[in-house]
């Protein structure tokens, strides 16, 4: 906008709010007034239109040398969880005994892992380690898709694999007919259909809000709930749709587990000996130790989310469920399952050899050892 002061009779000084505008003479006066409009018309259709350019991940703390321990905490998490389900992948496909289709969900499970958490601790170790707290929008929509597609992946995997525990335990004699390769495969294709729909459905949702100045997200990745809360616009159907699908998409599975595993302990219960009750036990511990461990943490986000008003204790709680269940799981096959065990010993007795410069002797060990 320009003010008009008089200077002196018959003359005017022009303030101008662009500094590249000069005072025009008389003469040109009209070309670079007709400039300037057109100027600050652009500039205001560009402020109106302009799309959200990044949120803010505020993390876990703002106090530098706590982000210094978290960085060394988290690195290590990472190397762990990746290193532990790369074991399990490997033992799994190394292993003639592991080529079951437990261990099969199992080694599909630990890949599930080693990509969630690569969605989204390496973007915090990255923040911690530059001291920025930046991601980009569509960085954030695809760590949100990417999130849900594994998580939800995980998800129906763990129902899937309390379905094969359900066979195995309850009708044994049919396992093999039953549990067939194309069942399996049948089941983590659906899986895989489910968890892209899920992730896919609600990127879209996000993608139609729009945000205002305020793109602050108190957690160290772009959660979903997070991001709803920051939007200008309507959210209704994106806060229906979150807890809806949510609920169908846990429901179902948790309520398959619940069925698998009713059904298990009224058939362990039927064995007459101990000794067969505890083998039955043994082969389904470890599935339900992770089943616990990852719906409990899930459950205990939403909750703890629900009673508090704290941003920092609710992204602990978001570190509790997408972090720590994948660094455990691969520790809990391989305490709680003997032929895991042997089959990582295999592994690393390999590695071991060839890293010490016999690659050829660690290749004959593990053939003999078959």
């Amino acid at each position: 906008m320009s003010v008009l002061l008089d200077h002196k009779p018959g003359a005017s000084v022009r303030l101008s709010a662009f500094p590249e505008d000069r005072p025009p003479s008389s003469t040109s006066r009209g070309c670079i007034e007709n400039h300037s409009s057109v100027k600050r018309t652009r500039i205001i259709n560009h402020m109106n239109h302009t799309d959200v350019p990044e949120f803010l991940l505020l993390g876990l703390t703002d106090d530098p040398e706590l982000q210094h321990f978290l960085l060394g905490l988290f690195l290590s998490v990472y190397l762990v969880t990746i290193l532990g389900n790369l074991l399990i992948i490997l033992a799994v496909s190394c292993d003639p005994h592991l080529h079951s289709p437990m261990y099969s969900f199992l080694c599909i499970l630990s890949l599930a892992d080693i990509c969630i958490s690569t969605t989204t601790i390496p973007k915090m170790l990255l923040n911690i380690q530059a001291q920025n707290e930046h991601i980009s929008y569509t960085g954030c929509i695809a760590q949100i898709g990417f999130v849900l597609f594994f998580g939800g992946f995980e998800n129906c995997l763990l129902a899937a694999m309390a379905y094969d525990r359900h066979v195995a335990i309850c009708h044994p004699l049919t396992y093999t007919v039953v549990m067939t390769p194309r069942l399996c495969a049948m089941l983590i294709l659906l899986s895989l259909l489910l968890s892209i729909a899920d992730a896919l459905l609600h990127c879209l949702m996000v993608l139609r809000l729009s945000f205002c100045t305020n793109r602050e997200i108190p957690d160290f990745f772009c959660e979903l709930a997070q991001v709803i809360k920051l939007a200008c616009s309507d959210t209704l159907i994106n806060n229906f749709l979150m807890y809806f699908v949510g609920t169908l998409f846990a429901g179902v599975p948790v309520s398959g587990i619940i069925f698998s595993y009713t059904q298990i302990l009224s058939s362990i219960l039927r064995k007459p000996s101990v000794e067969g009750r505890r083998k039955a036990f043994s082969t389904c511990g470890s599935h339900l130790s992770v089943v616990s461990l990852f719906y409990g943490t899930g459950f205990g986000v939403y909750i703890s989310s629900a009673v508090t008003d704290s941003s920092r204790k609710a992204a602990v709680a978001s570190m509790m469920y997408i972090v720590v269940p994948q660094m455990m799981n691969p520790f809990i096959y391989s305490l709680r399952n003997r032929d895991m065990k042997e089959a990582l010993r295999k592994i690393i007795t390999r590695i071991h050899l060839s890293l010490m410069g016999s690659p050829a002797l660690g290749l004959f060990f593990l053939k003999e050892t078959k």
